[in-house]
């Protein structure tokens, strides 16, 4: 699981109700994993429509975009 245009495997993704607030994880292992420092209880859950961004270019889309 990468970005289609820069191969990054790390991402995130914006909370629903901030903006502002954002939630990173990596896929390195195939599967989504939030960053260790982020509470268990915040951490959103992701469908395959969630909208998630590339940390390393301009790219975003929806998860199962990079499921592929």
């Amino acid at each position: 699981m990468k970005c289609p245009y820069c191969g990054c495997q790390k991402f995130y993704v914006k909370d629903t109700d901030d903006e502002y607030e954002t939630y990173g994880f990596d896929c390195e292992s195939g599967q989504a994993c939030f960053d260790p420092d982020i509470d268990d209880s915040v951490i959103p859950e992701l469908c395959d429509d969630s909208h998630i961004y590339c940390e390393k270019c301009a790219w975003n889309g929806k998860y199962d975009e990079i499921k592929t």
